[in-house]
């Protein structure tokens, strides 16, 4: 049996603190647990958006446990921030880097591109979840091309939306936050304020508090809702009500809350950023599931949308993309499979 000890954020199955990373590492230490791996989740707390003394001084700690010669798959937004902790032990640790998002395109305090480096120049592979991650990843650092692997995101299946005739139930998944671009979606809401629709932004609401008030504040729309995270049965309704999926984001590695609202035949307005024109793909027919628009471009958000909720012949068009896209749609065992194989030849 194969071992592999996966070092994660703490919290990864909190339903109040849902996001596409957790999503991710829990499918794929399931995923490598049913191959037969034996999977030892190493769960370490601190803010790692910002880690501290103490969320370092755990990491060290549960990496100083792991025997020597070990395989180690470490979450990257615990990897990118604490190189000093994590390159000494490349020496005697088989590394593996899993990078949700590439943290040298966005500094945190300090050179977070120098750090960031460091660690995935120590590690033995380098497993992104999109082909626009190892890209960028390979354009930011020197790293050898056959040490960075994609393992695209899965979907579970699910049941049909129900879909109006109007097309007028907007969705919105992602936390709510800058990054995630809901002035730009609150900004377009307002030039088609005299079309019939609604929009449910679920998402977390303590990623920036200050944000969340300025959006509450700016959309006196009582059409928009900012109901907070919604997780299971709660969010499967969420998607089951809506018509179609906005997504105004700044930066996306891939966009998982894309393919789960394809999963459901729901087509999606997205920014063209990052990896979401993967995640988007095509209809067999070559048809795009929805539309993208530039990106941090209310106007061209407001102008898609328009056409959107105008044009009945455009939503259907764009509702048989999607059911096309379903079918073709990666599921978490075919994720797992391919970090496998990672793994694989990361532990010989």
């Amino acid at each position: 049996m194969t071992t592999v000890h996966a070092v994660l954020p703490d919290g990864i199955d909190d339903p109040a603190r849902p996001s596409g990373g957790n999503v991710y590492d829990r499918h794929v230490c399931d995923g490598l647990a049913a191959l037969g791996w034996s999977v030892h989740e190493h769960a370490v707390g601190g803010f790692w958006n910002r880690p501290d003394a103490a969320a370092f001084g755990a990491l060290a700690d549960a990496v100083g446990e792991i025997p020597d010669g070990d395989l180690v798959l470490v979450d990257g937004l615990i990897a990118s921030a604490a190189p000093d902790v994590l390159v000494p032990e490349a020496g005697r640790l088989r590394l593996a880097v899993l990078v949700h998002m590439p943290f040298g395109d966005r500094p945190r305090d300090g050179d977070a591109r120098t750090g960031e480096g460091a660690v995935l120049m120590a590690a033995s592979k380098v497993v992104t979840t999109s082909a626009w991650a190892r890209e960028r990843l390979l354009e930011l650092y020197a790293l050898p091309g056959g040490r960075v692997h994609v393992a695209h995101p899965g979907v579970d299946p699910a049941e049909l939306a129900a879909h109006s005739a109007s097309g007028g139930s907007l969705l919105c998944v992602a936390a709510v936050s800058f990054d995630k671009g809901h002035d730009l979606l609150l900004d377009a809401l307002a030039t088609i304020s005299d079309l019939n629709w609604s929009c449910v932004c679920v998402g977390r609401l303590d990623r920036d508090p200050t944000f969340v008030e300025t959006m509450r504040r700016h959309s006196l729309d009582a059409r928009v809702q900012f109901p907070g995270p919604r997780s299971g049965a709660e969010l499967d309704r969420s998607y089951a009500a809506a018509d179609v999926m906005v997504l105004a984001s700044r930066a996306e590695t891939y966009g998982m809350v894309v393919i789960e609202a394809l999963a459901r035949g729901v087509p999606v307005i997205a920014a063209d950023v990052g990896g979401l024109t993967e995640a988007l793909g095509h209809g067999a027919d070559g048809i795009r599931p929805g539309s993208l628009i530039p990106a941090d471009d209310a106007a061209a958000l407001a102008e898609a949308l328009r056409s959107w909720l105008g044009d009945g012949q455009l939503r259907a068009r764009l509702r048989r993309a999607a059911l096309q896209r379903r079918e073709s749609l990666p599921s978490w065992s075919s994720t797992a499979s391919v970090l496998a194989a990672v793994l694989t030849e990361a532990s010989q």
